[in-house]
């Protein structure tokens, strides 16, 4: 059995990811953590990777290269990053368990490290 990823990304994610790596030289992908700050307390970061941290944990899909940083990894386990375009906000959109509320404008979130005794039970209950 293959190593559980931290998160997951959609089609259309990965479609944005390849766009944005095409569009910059030396590129390699795109690396997820999460900083202090907004009014909720936490806010996703996304940043342009030319060389990949080998700490980083990597997610690969239809081409696309995403990197989780490692002090992210616990906020974000179980995240699905999207991509979506509406008439008030183009942008990535994550649905994570771990996210307890969002600030009103939606640019900040409050997050709670990920519950790994219950992850590893649910694992072992559908295996």
């Amino acid at each position: 059995m293959g190593r559980f990823a931290v998160i997951t990304m959609t089609e259309r994610a990965a479609a944005r990811v390849n766009e944005i790596v095409e569009a910059r030289e030396n590129a390699k992908g795109i690396r997820l953590g999460v900083k202090k700050g907004g009014c909720a307390g936490m806010e996703y970061t996304v940043d342009l990777v030319t060389e990949p941290n080998s700490k980083d944990d990597h997610i690969e899909r239809d081409g696309a290269h995403v990197y989780v940083a490692p002090e992210a990894a616990l906020f974000l386990l179980g995240t699905e990053m999207d991509f979506e375009v509406t008439t008030l906000r183009t942008g990535f959109t994550f649905r994570n368990p771990n996210q307890s509320s969002a600030c009103g404008c939606g640019e900040s979130v409050e997050l709670k490290p990920a519950d790994l005794k219950a992850l590893a039970d649910a694992r072992a209950g559908a295996a």
